[in-house]
């Protein structure tokens, strides 16, 4: 069973769906036990990083997801849900997040357009399972802030918009997509299948 973590703040039903079309039982919660316990656990997310862990910690789900990931089993966040992996952001204030790997979420700056809202060509950094069969390819990004990681070797894949912005991140069995997966056509399916397959040997 695939987790997907209900709270309040997420594409549910086009995550859910999108993990049903790949041949997975998908369960919508916010029950500490279901998550601890499922093959698979994904972070969705949209909206503002400090609403996003208000929720979580209203749920008591922040320990609940640092001991799932500590368990060694995969777990995904997604578009805000990958930020909340991080440790602080500062969209509206200094917000604390999972600090499951180290960064910080920060605002675009420049003149250009914000938010980033488009498909854009992914660029891989290093070998990673979820990329196992595909080419780089284009995905669907909208958003206005992004992911400045700490540790080189946590940035698995980047995209180009005035400048390079993080993309996909993993450490060990923890993984990240700027993106919306479900969202991003063949390319996207395919990463989110990969991912889902790393279940069925627990990461």
């Amino acid at each position: 069973m695939i987790a997907i973590i209900d709270y309040g703040m997420g594409n549910l039903h086009s995550v859910s769906k999108a993990v049903e079309r790949l041949g997975y039982e998908a369960r919508l919660t916010a029950d500490a036990r279901e998550i601890l316990e499922a093959d698979g656990v994904i972070l969705p997310g949209v909206g503002a990083f400090g609403d996003a862990m208000h929720n979580l910690t209203e749920l008591d789900l922040p320990d609940v997801i640092r001991q799932y990931a500590q368990g060694r089993k995969p777990l995904l966040g997604i578009c805000l849900g990958m930020q909340l992996l991080f440790t602080e952001s500062e969209e509206h204030g200094r917000n604390q997040g999972l600090d499951l790997m180290p960064g910080r979420v920060v605002r675009f700056q420049g003149k250009f357009k914000i938010p980033h809202m488009g498909w854009n060509r992914l660029v891989y950094h290093r070998e990673a399972p979820i990329f196992g069969g595909l080419e780089e390819g284009h995905v669907y990004f909208v958003h206005s802030f992004h992911v400045q990681v700490d540790k080189a070797e946590d940035l698995l894949a980047s995209t180009d918009y005035h400048g390079k912005v993080t993309a996909i991140v993993g450490r060990d069995n923890v993984y990240g997509m700027q993106f919306h997966p479900e969202k991003s056509g063949a390319t996207g399916m395919k990463l989110l299948d990969n991912f889902l397959k790393l279940t069925k040997n627990g990461g």
